[in-house]
């Protein structure tokens, strides 16, 4: 989706990430260097649509005093992300196919056309094909803008992203307030792996840094909310009928320490020391759980970078 300059619409539940994905398209493409411009579809007043997104000049109406660029503008050479496009209103949706068609625009009070050189993503959180169907979205305006399509999953189908995303968070938290470093305790991340997590992501990062805030020790145990909504459990991960107590409990301990050890050293990049400290455990402890399952014999990249990206 970097390597060209079509349109993209980034599809997903609130929480999920839709404006950080649209972020990392546009500092990998070719427009890295060029600015990227964020607007709220929902917040722009129909009246003032046309003005918002094409800029106006001196006198187009009563409070116009000066020339006034628009979003178009402000994002030449760069990408404009139309957040919650789903929002637009008929003659919001009409007026961003028409740009659409020929990058073309004029400025209210403007007599002359003028060109823009931008890339529109664009996110939604509500289905536009749905919407469509229904009469709610206009389908030019659909084709136009879902020429890349990118769907962000929901956190509760992400099997295994909480753990390193916490570790992350907590790291950044660690980064900004200075409170040292502190884990999750593994009751915390039971817990929280079994979550519904309706705010995904976001929900997610606030929980967090609360907690980061309000801890006293290195390894933090978080409440299950009261009624939390538990995802539905994963058929592979049940055990089966033949299996006594003790043994299934035994089999859901080991698959649970070396999915944890997995994703720790994958965010210490296979530092046993680091890993130990993110862990809230001592080193020769830990060493004994990696000697266990096998693991730590080799180094293992960083699963986050510091801007929150994906490392390669």
């Amino acid at each position: 989706m970097s390597a060209c300059d079509a349109p993209v619409l980034i599809e997903g539940e609130t929480g999920t990430g839709k404006e950080l994905a649209a972020r990392a398209i546009h500092y990998q493409s070719a427009r890295q260097n060029g600015p990227f411009i964020p607007v709220n579809c929902g917040a722009i007043p129909d009246s003032l649509i046309e003005s918002e997104l094409f800029g106006h000049r001196k006198g187009a109406f009563t409070d116009a005093k000066e020339n006034q660029p628009g979003l178009v503008t402000l994002a030449e050479g760069g990408s404009l992300f139309l957040d919650e496009v789903d929002a637009l209103s008929t003659k919001g949706q009409v007026t961003l196919l028409r740009f659409l068609q020929d990058q073309e625009f004029r400025p209210l009070g403007a007599r002359q056309v003028e060109h823009g050189n931008v890339r529109i993503l664009a996110a939604s959180n509500a289905s536009l094909p749905l919407l469509a169907e229904r009469g709610a979205f206009r389908s030019d305006l659909l084709y136009r803008l879902r020429i890349l399509c990118l769907e962000l999953a929901p956190l509760r189908e992400r099997r295994g992203d909480l753990e390193p995303l916490s570790a992350w968070f907590l790291d950044a938290c660690h980064q900004r307030f200075g409170l040292g470093v502190k884990s999750l305790h593994p009751d915390s991340l039971a817990w929280m792996n079994q979550y519904h997590w309706p705010g995904n992501i976001r929900e997610l990062e606030n929980l967090l840094y609360r907690e980061y805030l309000l801890s006293e020790g290195p390894v933090m145990r978080v409440e299950a909310p009261k009624g939390m909504r538990l995802a539905a459990p994963d058929p592979v991960d049940a055990p089966s009928d033949d299996l006594s107590f003790h043994r299934a409990k035994a089999r859901a301990v080991e698959a649970f320490e070396r999915n944890y050890l997995t994703r720790l050293l994958d965010l210490a990049g296979g530092n046993v020391s680091l890993a130990a400290r993110l862990a809230g455990k001592e080193r020769r402890s830990l060493g004994k759980l990696l000697k266990k399952h096998g693991l730590g014999r080799a180094p293992r990249p960083k699963a986050f970078s510091r801007d929150g990206l994906i490392s390669a």
